[in-house]
């Protein structure tokens, strides 16, 4: 009796049809289905001529059509491939046979190491924290970086963005950043880059000792935009699990810019209008969403700083990304090109950048130093075209007087080598003793 029951129960488990829907129309980015009901971001396969399937995404629906979009490029596709619905629980297990792994956007490792797993379930999107319940930014952030750490120091939780154009230091910055944080996981998101930079910023900025405490995202520029949109999702989903279970966490994304991009792809695929220089309302809503996943969450012994990168098309501060990031980010670090081409290096233009958390994380005689540095580097900004040509007197004003001959002082505080460490405490001992 006991046998005819448990064969009956597995007998009721057995779907008695398999819902599958037919190819109708491909068109750019966008794959037309219908004959079956699909929810958006249900995953899907889809049928080629060879016989082999093509997983895929339900992204919209107008009617009884649904459009799908492939996670990669699709070939081989004709009209009336069968569409077969995936399983509802596609839930992935994470853990700490994460670190030091490299995985795509659909979190499948690329690294050759085998198949990942652990023992907490992986969220499919990034969690929503209640902002009443969210711990406050009350510790400073040592990135290793002496003009952040000084004049723009930054707080465990807290999300700024680094600025600049194409070619101005921005990845080679978030390296060194990388390597010189303290934080006990690292979460890095390379979206939409150069394949090239993959394998550069693994082994020469994280390093192997660097990599064991790190996860790395990778989505390419030659990747689909689903998958540039999944895998800088699925960096804040594993940044947050780390973050949840009591750890200090970084999380870096290199850029923003690309999520955006790959966001704007997708809506006008789906026939949004665009807006302001051909992206769609729809990315500016979204762009919130995903910052908002990060910081610090409920635990009071966990956090998760971000560093995003926004790229400054034409190093145009109003670039509408770049507006937006610098609207609902903690904080905008912004890298100069005039700077960078003269040698200095990090290229940070203290005067346009700004940590909104440092008050709240640093002493006053700190911040004090901080306001008369900047005070010394606005002066001297406003004489330097007049010193070459010997146009500047001293004696007319003696603030300036002071700035002029502190400037290298100060410039030589704020450069750094590509490999030299700036450890918080010493660069706030440095920035104190510069301008007592």
């Amino acid at each position: 009796m006991i046998g005819r029951a448990l064969q009956s129960v597995r007998l009721a488990e057995v779907p008695v049809a398999t819902p599958t829907g037919r190819l109708v129309g491909a068109s750019g980015l966008l794959l037309e289905s219908v004959g079956c009901a699909l929810r958006t971001g249900h995953r899907c396969s889809i049928e080629t001529v060879g016989g082999e399937w093509i997983d895929a995404q339900v992204v919209g629906f107008r009617d009884e059509v649904s459009y799908l979009m492939p996670f990669r490029p699709a070939t081989g596709l004709c009209t009336g491939a069968r569409v077969l619905p995936g399983p509802e629980d596609t839930t992935q297990l994470i853990g700490p046979s994460w670190l030091g792994r490299i995985v795509d956007g659909l979190g499948e490792p690329v690294d050759g190491r085998g198949r990942l797993g652990g023992e907490h379930v992986l969220p499919a999107h990034p969690p929503r924290i209640n902002p009443l319940k969210r711990r406050p930014v009350d510790a400073p952030l040592d990135v290793g970086v002496r003009a952040i750490n000084g004049v723009l120091t930054l707080g465990k939780g807290q999300r700024v963005g680094l600025m600049a154009g194409s070619g101005v230091g921005k990845s080679v910055l978030l390296g060194l950043i990388t390597r010189q944080t303290v934080a006990d996981v690292v979460v890095v998101g390379l979206i939409g880059e150069r394949g090239r930079e993959v394998r550069e910023f693994i082994d020469l900025s994280l390093g192997e000792a660097g990599l064991r405490r790190a996860v790395v995202v990778v989505a390419p520029a030659d990747e689909s935009p689903l998958m540039r949109l999944r895998a800088t999702e699925l960096c804040h989903t594993i940044a947050a699990h780390f973050r949840d279970q009591g750890q200090d966490v970084l999380l870096l994304v290199d850029s923003l810019t690309r999520y955006a991009m790959a966001r704007r792809e997708v809506a006008l695929a789906l026939g949004e209008p665009p807006a302001t220089r051909g992206y769609p309302p729809s990315v500016f809503g979204r762009l919130p969403q995903l910052v908002e996943s990060a910081g610090n969450g409920e635990n009071p012994e966990g956090s998760m700083s971000a560093i995003y990168t926004v790229l400054a098309e034409g190093d145009d501060q109003q670039d509408p990304v770049v507006d937006t990031a610098r609207a609902i980010l903690d904080g905008h670090i912004v890298l100069s090109r005039e700077l960078a081409e003269r040698g200095h290096y990090p290229a940070i233009d203290i005067a346009q950048s700004i940590s909104r958390c440092m008050a709240l994380v640093t002493s006053h005689g700190h911040q004090a130093a901080a306001r008369q540095l900047k005070s010394m580097a606005a002066r001297h900004a406003q004489v330097r075209d007049l010193l070459p040509l010997g146009a500047y007197v001293p004696g007319a004003d003696p603030a300036t007087d002071r700035a002029v001959q502190a400037y290298p002082a100060i410039e030589a505080y704020l450069q750094q080598g590509t490999r030299e460490a700036a450890p918080l405490a010493d660069s706030v001992q440095r920035l104190e003793e510069l301008t007592r």
